[in-house]
């Protein structure tokens, strides 16, 4: 999938290569009427992060209670070995490693598609509130059917797109615009977090174990049918993104710009917003809040590519390296304890958010 910015458009045959392309930028033909224009920095950047993310994940195959060499993994992946360690192999830990891989992909994605309608680095989903509303999903369906998995599942994602939908109607005001959506976004968190702590303690003490556990943002217990959701939301939303990310690359020349090309741009804010929302709440019905992948991604690989705009392959690449890192290191650091992915997360975004207003004070 190629995003705004990124090197996989055609450009008529009749334009030969313009002396001001930089030179990271080289032309393929693809026949007689068409040039492919490649932007060799980003596929350098997104076939690097394939390696990490790959190698990351199968590092994290073999690390648990029972260490397993790099020659175990590969027969239980391909259907040897003991019986023992395919088990442990291919149904418990390779449903886990997936989800970190997806589930970081998709928030990066979200992450992108909100910073673009916000124009705004601190324009995520988790920062604007809708996890928060996801939060408020889960426990209300705690309070009124029990702790019952798919009803939290069921209650998380109505709570994240619902959530969604009351920012949308507030921040519509002569059209969305994105600062007034985050200020929104911010106020409705702030009231939802306090609905949360009012819904804790209506909760029995295993009830609100529990939905502490799920908000805390866990990969622990994940199966193949907890990753199918993912996988799905993914495989429909990715072409969505993909025909979205033109229209993305003339938003920002401002609305008049926009229309004057054919795109309708009040349109094209409602899509990214249902697209970003559905993909962050599908992840968080499923693991549970799991804060700062959405922000920190899509602004680690734009300052890695150099792009003028959000590169949503690489971002994608990004937060699946991300959650990939932070759910080994919440294995590993204290093992055989483990931490809730969302806590390192939450260690790694929370620098970084404090470095990113820092340096915005400074250049106010």
């Amino acid at each position: 999938m190629s995003g705004p910015g990124e090197g996989a458009v055609t450009a008529p045959a009749t334009v030969g290569a313009p002396p001001l392309w930089p030179r990271r930028i080289r032309f393929l033909s693809l026949g007689a009427s068409h040039r492919l224009r490649v932007d060799t920095r980003v596929l350098t950047v997104g076939a690097i992060l394939t390696v990490v993310a790959v190698g990351v994940a199968a590092w994290s195959l073999t690390v648990g209670e029972t260490e397993l060499s790099p020659a175990q993994i590969w027969a239980a992946l391909t259907g040897h070995g003991e019986t023992a360690v395919r088990r442990t192999v291919v149904e418990w830990r390779l449903p886990r490693v997936l989800m970190a891989v997806l589930g970081g992909a998709a928030l990066a994605l979200s992450g992108a598609l909100f910073q673009t309608l916000t124009r705004n680095p601190l324009g995520s989903p988790d920062i604007i509130g809708f996890n928060t509303g996801a939060y408020t999903g889960a426990l209300l369906s705690t309070v009124l059917v029990g702790g019952a998995y798919y009803g939290t599942i069921i209650g998380a994602l109505a709570g994240g797109l619902g959530t969604g939908l009351l920012v949308w109607a507030l921040a519509m005001r002569r059209g969305l615009q994105g600062y007034r959506l985050i200020v929104v976004g911010i106020g409705v968190g702030a009231l939802l977090a306090a609905v949360n702590a009012y819904l804790m303690i209506t909760l029995s003490l295993e009830q609100a174990a529990a939905a502490a556990m799920w908000g805390a943002g866990s990969l622990d217990t994940m199966t193949w049918p907890q990753l199918a959701p993912v996988a799905v939301a993914l495989l429909v939303l990715t072409p969505v993104t993909a025909l979205l990310s033109r229209g993305m690359g003339l938003l920002p020349l401002g609305d008049d710009a926009a229309i004057g090309r054919g795109l309708s741009a009040g349109r094209l804010r409602v899509w990214l917003l249902l697209v970003g929302v559905t993909l962050t709440a599908v992840v968080t019905a499923v693991a549970g809040p799991i804060s700062f992948v959405a922000l920190l991604a899509p602004q680690l690989a734009v300052r890695l590519t150099r792009t003028p705009r959000l590169p949503l392959a690489c971002s994608a690449l990004m937060g699946a390296v991300l959650l990939t890192v932070s759910d080994l290191v919440a294995r590993t650091v204290i093992a055989p304890t483990q931490l809730p992915v969302g806590v390192v997360t939450v260690v790694l975004g929370g620098g970084y958010l404090v470095w990113l207003l820092a340096a915005r004070t400074r250049k106010a």
